[in-house]
């Protein structure tokens, strides 16, 4: 396995650096990178079962969540980093990274031996040629279009076309296949919903075997099923409905924020990311990877 993406943490220390953050946020992001210095150690010393390490890491995040969430953003005396929190992408990119550590430690001796990356990651969607009739060009002017997955389970994969069989005047092209793909959001709405259920039939024309899961911490509308649709799960982390847009209205304001203070508080903390949602995220990917052996499928009966 290869080294596993750092999403969050580049956001962070992007922020850092940008000139548009207010002076008086600087020391809170700071404290924020220590803190997430600090989140991604506890992460590591998080061992046991694979119900044990879904609990101890869905704490953590928890934890650390809340801080980004409502110590870092909804507490700012400044406006900037709640009202631009759809470009910076702190919130998201928190379940972006967390993901990929989870699979890989409560899966560890699943996925030990396997050439596979883990997290956000481009991906094969389609390939054309773009060469007309009267001029042959390079390897027929091939193109490779990928799209953008959050989370993805892939491996490398390069592609090579020519218009002879020793392969002078080459093109190649690399890419990585998926064999799954997960779409990360804070919430879920039904634009969201459509989307995914197009990249997810995507995902499985290039994979027939693929799987592909929307993750979201609060629910944006009413549920849908997904048996019409390639999407195999919808997964709401937080098992509940985003805060009415009549409330989240006032909280584009410092004083919005601070006359609602605790209700949004007190609506995080009573919501927390369960751990079930995360442990048939892992399971999914386990029945994914477990094959079985012939004597396997013999004892079940089916397969």
């Amino acid at each position: 396995m290869s080294d596993l993406p750092t999403p969050h943490g580049d956001k962070l220390n992007a922020l850092l650096q940008n000139d548009k953050l207010p002076a008086g946020d600087k020391p809170q992001v700071a404290l924020a990178i220590k803190k997430y210095h600090r989140w991604l150690r506890d992460l590591k010393k998080v061992v046991g079962t694979e119900e044990e390490i879904a609990n101890g890491m869905a704490k953590l995040l928890n934890e650390y969540k809340l801080h980004i969430d409502f110590n870092l953003i909804f507490n700012s005396h400044n406006d900037f980093l709640y009202r631009q929190k759809g470009q910076l992408k702190l919130d998201n990119s928190i379940i972006e990274e967390f993901l990929p550590i989870l699979v890989t430690t409560a899966l560890a001796d699943t996925l030990k031996d396997l050439d596979l990356s883990f997290g956000p990651s481009a991906t094969f969607s389609s390939l054309r040629f773009e060469e007309g009739v009267t001029q042959a060009l390079p390897g027929a002017n091939m193109k490779i279009r990928s799209k953008d997955q959050d989370f993805a389970i892939s491996r490398k994969l390069f592609i090579r076309a020519s218009h002879y069989p020793d392969f002078q005047e080459p093109i190649t092209s690399e890419t990585n296949i998926a064999f799954f793909a997960s779409e990360i959001k804070t919430n879920l709405d039904k634009t969201m919903f459509q989307e995914a259920a197009a990249t997810a039939l995507d995902v499985k024309s290039i994979v027939p075997g693929a799987k592909y899961f929307f993750v979201c911490e609060w629910l944006d509308m009413s549920p849908i099923s997904t048996a019409t649709t390639a999407i195999d799960e919808e997964l709401v982390l937080r098992k509940a409905k985003r805060i009415s847009s009549n409330i989240r209205s006032g909280f584009a304001t410092y004083a919005g924020r601070q006359s609602n203070r605790q209700l949004y508080r007190s609506y995080l903390t009573s919501h927390p990311i369960s751990t079930e949602p995360l442990l048939r995220l892992v399971g999914h990917i386990q029945r994914l990877v477990d094959i079985g052996s012939e004597n396997d499928v013999l004892a079940r009966g089916y397969f």
